[in-house]
């Protein structure tokens, strides 16, 4: 599995739906999957939403995109893939008030590559703005350069073309966020601030093209019958090397964030060995304070605490699904077949400590308003050992009745409390 897509929240219930392959851990023939949750904290799993389809428009794929309510009919619009990502289109998919029956359709509502100058575009966006209805699509250029594409969709099924929201040749945009392509925009406004979110996919000879994700704060300028974004300033939204693809939640009170992590220096064979690969993030509120934004656990996630974590000073212990609190410096370290690896290290203080999350192989830290997503793969013999003074730990259960706490589950298993 890998990006989050569609989150939304319908009749009370949060939706989560992401890119997944239900046959291997391959990022191929790609369907969306699907979870929701009335508190953020209890997930319950549904048959897959959206499924190629041989022969049409999604033949090679239902990539990234978003849902939202189009008049009392919650309404996806998606990255549907023929065959090769240049000949990419968006096209939507509709469902009930459950949102566990959809119907896609079979002709899509933009099309290929609007320009001759444009190699890739994909991923859309939709967002309001002074009373109509717009999306976004990240893209790259042939020349090598990253631009984001403005369309008007008021009516969903017949999108028009604005021109260009955002290019790569804006000086901010071009230092903050390098890329060939900007894929997975995010455009929403936070407390009372436009933030675009965009992942950076560049490519390099035998590199990983996922380079992370930016934030741009910004205003957005009439340009025409469209909108083009004047960046102010901007910044590293997460600064894990396993962090890529966010999408927002858009909610009267808060913004909510999903993002996904993927796999960190674990090859072919083991993914294939454990038959899993790709996790989401537990949920995240962002917010603008000094024109920085900053990102914090979602408020829910307290509840999750189960029980104290005995901490003793170089004492490894085990423990599933845990957090901790630091008011002082902390260091995580990972005890596994004789190798002493450090997972995180921050320095955390009484007016501001450090969060650490940890969930079976997830390692989710927050400090000052920033965040740092990694991986720790432990196993059967594996031990946690936390070093600090002024740490306060907890055990993490899941909130699913009838099912064993997450510190009653063996350790060689992967555990999610969030899921």
């Amino acid at each position: 599995m890998n990006d989050p897509n569609g989150l939304c929240r319908v009749d009370g219930r949060y939706h989560v739906f992401f890119q997944y392959n239900p046959a291997v851990p391959v990022h191929s023939a790609i369907h969306w999957g699907h979870v929701s949750s009335t508190d953020l904290l209890s997930w319950q799993e549904h048959p897959i939403a959206l499924a190629p389809r041989q022969g049409l428009i999604d033949a090679a794929g239902c990539w990234s995109g978003c849902v939202i309510d189009d008049s009392g009919v919650p309404t996806a619009a998606y990255t549907a893939t023929p065959d090769h990502a240049r000949n990419a289109v968006a096209a939507l998919a509709r469902s009930d008030r459950s949102l566990t029956h959809w119907q896609q359709d079979e002709s899509p509502v933009a099309g290929i590559a609007p320009t001759p100058e444009l190699d890739e575009v994909r991923d859309p966006f939709i967002f309001n703005h002074e009373g109509h209805r717009y999306a976004v699509q990240g893209a790259g250029q042939s020349n090598g350069s990253a631009r984001l594409e403005l369309y008007g969709c008021d009516d969903l099924r017949r999108w028009t073309e604005l021109g260009t929201l955002l290019t790569s040749a804006d000086p901010i945009a071009a230092e903050i966020a390098p890329a060939d392509i900007w894929e997975c925009p995010n455009l929403v406004q936070i407390d009372g601030q436009w933030v675009l979110l965009i992942s950076l996919y560049r490519e390099a000879d035998g590199m990983n093209p996922l380079v992370g994700v930016r934030y741009l704060l910004g205003d957005l300028d009439a340009r025409g019958p469209g909108w083009s974004f004047k960046t102010t300033s901007g910044g590293v939204l997460d600064d894990g090397r396993a962090f890529y693809a966010p999408q927002v939640l858009a909610e009267p009170d808060r913004t909510l964030l999903v993002g996904w992590a993927g796999e960190l220096d674990r090859s072919d064979e083991q993914i294939a060995e454990a038959g899993w690969a790709g996790v989401l993030t537990f949920p995240r509120e962002l917010y603008v304070r000094d024109r920085v934004l900053g990102t914090r656990p979602a408020t829910e996630l307290t509840r999750l605490r189960r029980a104290p974590l005995v901490l003793r000073p170089d004492t490894p212990f085990w423990a599933p699904a845990f957090e901790l609190v630091a008011s002082g410096p902390v260091a995580l370290r990972l005890l596994d077949d004789g190798v002493d690896a450090l997972v995180s290290a921050a320095e955390g203080a009484p007016s501001d400590p450090v969060r650490i999350l940890v969930d079976g192989s997830m390692v989710e830290v927050f400090h000052r308003g920033g965040s740092h997503t990694t991986r720790a793969y432990p196993g059967n013999g594996s031990r946690w050992v936390v070093e600090g003074t002024a740490v306060t730990g907890y055990r993490l259960g899941r909130m699913v009745r009838d099912s064993p706490a997450a510190a009653d589950v063996p350790p060689n298993l992967e555990v999610s409390a969030s899921s």
